[in-house]
C-alpha cells in the first residue's frame, strides 16, 4: 500500500515557524485562502524566514538588556519581513516597535490597513526614501536595529548612512542592483586601461557589473568597519533560491584603532579604482 499523503495541516506545520499567523500570510498573499504555499511563495517565505533566524539571535540579545527595542525596516516593500518580525517576536513584547520606511505610498497605505486590521498596534508605515527618513522627526532619534532586504542599488548605502546617524546597535543587509560602482569605473576606464592592469577586470560590460557588485559590498564593508561597526559576512539562502544573496551583519563596538584601519584601507582602495570621489559622496564618513 502507498503511504497517505499528507494533508495542508501537516505540510504547513513543517513548513511554518512555530506561532505563525496563518491569517497573516494568507493576507501578505503568502499562502492561498484555502492555506496552501505555492512555489514562489515558499521560496520568498524561505528568504524571509532566513533572514529572521538571525535577526532573532540580535533581538534576543538586545531585549535581555534594553528596556524598550526598536528596528526600521527599510525598502520595506509590502513589508513580508516587518510583518513576520512582529508575528514571531514582538508581538509578545510590549516595548519592542518596528518603523517600516517605504517610498511608494500605495505599499504603505496597504500596510497600515493591514496593521489596522491585524491589531499590529506597535508598528508604524513611514512613506519616505531611505536617504530622506534619517531626517524624519516622525522616528525617534536612536533605533537600534537596521534591516535593508534586497534595497535597490544606493538605498541600502542610505541604509546604512541611517543606522550611522540613529546610532544603531545592529545592521542587517541584504544589498541588491548595485550598479552606481559599475557606472563609475565605466565612465574612467580608458584612464584606468592606461593607469592599471587592474582594469582589465573590468574592461568587458559584464565584468564592470559583476567587479561593480563585488567592489560595491566590499567598500560597504569598509564604511561599516570605519564608522566602528565588527562586520560578518554571509549568505543569505542558497544560491538556487536568490542570486542576491549576499547578508551582511554589522554590529557597533566602536573601536577608534580598527576604525581608523578600516578608514585607511577603503580611502587605499577607492584610490586604487579611481573611485576617490565617492569618498566625498556614497561612502562619506561625516
Amino acid at each position: 500500500m502507498s503511504a497517505a499523503r499528507p494533508n495542508v495541516a501537516e505540510v504547513l506545520a513543517a513548513e511554518l515557524r512555530p506561532g505563525q499567523s496563518i491569517e497573516l500570510l494568507q493576507a501578505l498573499h503568502i499562502l492561498t485562502r484555502d492555506g496552501k504555499l505555492n512555489q514562489d511563495s515558499r521560496r520568498k517565505l524561505k528568504q524571509v524566514y532566513h533572514l529572521y533566524q538571525f535577526i532573532e539571535k540580535i533581538l534576543l540579545e538586545l531585549a535581555t538588556s534594553d528596556q524598550s527595542l526598536t528596528v526600521a525596516d527599510h525598502g520595506a516593500g509590502k513589508s513580508y519581513l516587518g510583518f513576520i518580525l512582529y508575528d514571531l517576536f514582538m508581538k509578545a513584547r510590549p516595548s519592542a516597535y518596528i518603523y517600516g520606511i517605504e517610498a511608494r505610498e500605495e505599499l504603505v497605505t496597504k500596510s497600515r490597513a493591514l496593521a489596522l486590521e491585524l491589531g499590529f498596534d506597535r508598528m508604524s508605515f513611514i512613506a519616505s526614501s531611505v536617504a530622506e527618513a534619517a531626517e524624519s522627526n516622525v522616528l525617534p532619534a536612536q533605533i537600534d536595529v537596521v534591516t535593508a532586504l534586497h534595497a535597490c542599488d544606493t538605498a541600502t548605502d542610505d541604509a546604512i548612512r541611517f543606522g550611522r546617524l540613529k546610532r544603531a546597535k545592529f545592521m542587517v543587509l541584504v544589498p541588491c542592483c548595485q550598479a552606481e560602482v559599475s557606472r563609475a569605473l565605466s565612465l574612467d576606464k580608458a584612464r584606468s586601461l592606461s593607469r592599471t592592469p587592474l582594469a582589465e577586470l573590468w574592461r568587458h560590460p559584464v565584468h564592470t557589473r559583476e567587479l561593480g557588485s563585488q567592489l560595491t559590498n566590499v567598500l560597504r564593508c569598509l564604511c561599516l568597519e570605519a564608522s566602528g561597526y565588527q562586520v560578518t559576512v554571509t549568505e543569505l539562502v542558497g544560491w538556487e533560491h536568490s542570486l542576491k544573496n549576499e547578508l551582511i551583519i554589522a554590529r557597533f563596538v566602536g573601536d577608534p584603532g580598527k576604525s581608523r584601519a578600516a578608514k585607511a584601507r577603503l580611502v587605499a582602495l577607492l584610490a586604487e579604482f579611481g573611485l576617490e570621489t565617492l569618498l566625498e559622496t556614497r561612502f562619506a564618513l561625516t
